[in-house]
């Protein structure tokens, strides 16, 4: 890339190669602004004759058409790309969705020299019109060479953001108790609604029952058929287990145990089955406080209908643990 000053008439289309300010200083134009028709009637109008503007050399992307690719390469789902100032292109949700991540992939694409890519959290939830990944370019211009490296790995190795779209989330939530089913509601139902409206949601279908191995089976069969895209069981004792109540209540009406063992908090386990694709989550400890927790990084997956592995729950800090 090279620079060069020409004529402001005959400036249209091409990107300055440093920020016009006003003689008291206030910035005018930016620099890599691409300069349009308007903007040079602005420039004659505050007196300028000639800018400084850069030029393509052979073999060279700009800035804008470089971040555009890598953008559609590297994210997937429910999102478009915004251009933005800078050499940047910012991929923005246009629903609410679960962002899966390919954390190596993105690790490998930073190593480059010339792109540079930011996403939100693997399984963290975006709304509608969030930004959820940001692709930004060195300034005004990149190998050729160097671009088709980077969006041959990605066409490789497949997107690094998959932006998975939720639709139509029912959250069904079963309240237990040894002694009345009813305690464990009033004690959780006003947290467990606190945490669903972060995703702009409330409980579709909820139950309290006696915490024994039969009233908690007969209770998960009947949430269950409603057929609900997650089932979250609020019990007031601890641990979670294959062994515990719970536990022999899920594998009782058919469950797959994916993942138990992963600390919520001190004393309290983490327990993850499936009925058929519909996800069973048990963590007690973790309604008695609105604060972010475990299942918060559970339910936008399962909110969007991915089937989360008890890996990718080992992997979300020792063992399954968030501070």
């Amino acid at each position: 890339m090279k620079a060069l000053t020409v004529d402001v008439r005959q400036s249209t289309g091409r990107v300055l190669c440093s920020t016009i300010f006003r003689p008291g200083g206030k910035k005018l134009l930016a620099k890599g602004h691409l300069l349009s028709e308007e903007d040079v009637r602005l420039l004659e109008t505050e007196g300028m004759r000639e800018v400084w503007v850069t030029e393509l050399e052979e073999g060279e992307v700009g800035e804008d058409q470089a971040v555009t690719g890598v953008g559609m390469e590297m994210g997937c789902g429910a999102i478009e790309i915004r251009l933005a100032a800078g050499g940047r292109a910012n991929l923005v949700a246009t629903q609410p969705v679960c962002n899966l991540v390919d954390e190596e992939l993105l690790k490998q694409i930073n190593c480059t020299s010339s792109i540079a890519i930011a996403t939100m959290p693997n399984f963290s939830f975006a709304t509608e019109g969030q930004r959820v990944a940001t692709v930004k370019s060195v300034p005004f211009a990149i190998a050729q060479a160097e671009l088709e490296a980077v969006t041959n790995i990605l066409t490789e190795r497949g997107p690094i953001l998959q932006a998975r779209p939720i639709l139509r989330p029912a959250v069904a939530v079963l309240y237990t108790d040894p002694v009345h089913g009813d305690r464990a509601r009033q004690m959780f139902e006003s947290i467990m609604h606190q945490r669903l409206e972060r995703y702009g949601l409330g409980a579709t279908q909820s139950l309290a029952v006696v915490e024994n191995e039969d009233s908690v089976a007969r209770g998960l069969e009947t949430l269950l058929r409603a057929q609900p895209t997650v089932v979250l069981i609020a019990s007031t004792t601890a641990p979670a287990g294959p062994y515990d109540t719970v536990g022999r209540a899920i594998s009782k009406i058919g469950c797959l145990i994916e993942r138990f063992l992963a600390p919520v908090e001190p004393g309290n386990l983490l327990l993850l089955g499936y009925k058929n694709d519909t996800p069973v989550i048990s963590a007690p400890g973790c309604f008695r406080s609105a604060k972010t927790n475990v299942v918060d990084l559970l339910l936008p997956p399962t909110l969007a209908q991915y089937r989360v592995s008890g890996w990718e729950i080992a992997c979300l800090g020792h063992g399954g643990l968030l501070a």
